[in-house]
């Protein structure tokens, strides 16, 4: 069977091929090496640019390209031709569709992340309680030390976290003026 260039046949479908992470990081570094633009900015940068550009709409920004078009000394003021920004606000459109792309792919992968963390630190503490259980028979001597190790580093752990979650102590108030316990009798 023939099939043409660039097409996919119905009848024998490829597996997908899957990628280990990696592969995948080489590959996204291959990739961006190939992109024209990558301008990494700080996040004051972004929101800075962010809010500048919510001023105008898509609407506000296409009919002001035609105004440009309208006539020739607003192009020759700018310098910039109507085409040139008709092909600017194009590959905004289409660069906007790589970064929403982009976007899910990452939430995918951070999601597929969390439920592999979650699902690590749930076998961790059935092993954990598993080997404590174990430890206590003195034939299991071997998971003595392991199990103390857990404890040591969980114990550690703890401190690091009451110690970032303790209130700083209130300033002393100042000394209430004193009182004149003296009486006088009249």
């Amino acid at each position: 069977k023939v099939v043409a260039p660039n097409t996919v046949s119905v009848v024998d479908p490829q597996p997908a091929v899957m990628l280990d992470p990696e592969t995948l990081v080489e590959q996204i570094r291959l990739l961006r090496a190939q992109m024209e633009e990558v301008t990494p900015l700080t996040p004051a940068q972004k929101r800075t640019l962010r809010a500048k550009s919510r001023k105008h709409s898509d609407a506000v920004l296409a009919s002001t390209v035609n105004v440009i078009g309208a006539l020739d000394n607003v192009a020759l003021a700018l310098g910039q031709q109507p085409e040139e920004v008709r092909r600017l606000q194009a590959d905004w459109n289409r660069w906007t569709a790589v970064a929403g792309e982009l976007r899910a792919l990452l939430d995918g992968v951070d999601g597929a992340n969390l439920v592999r963390r979650q699902r690590l630190a749930l076998i961790s503490a059935q092993a954990f309680a598993i080997g404590t259980q174990l430890a206590r028979d003195p034939a299991n001597a071997v998971l003595v030390p392991h199990i103390q190790e857990v404890k040591r580093l969980k114990s550690f752990a703890n401190r690091k976290k009451t110690a970032e979650n303790t209130p700083s102590p209130a300033p002393n108030p100042a000394p209430a003026p004193a009182q004149d316990t003296t009486t006088t009798k009249a």
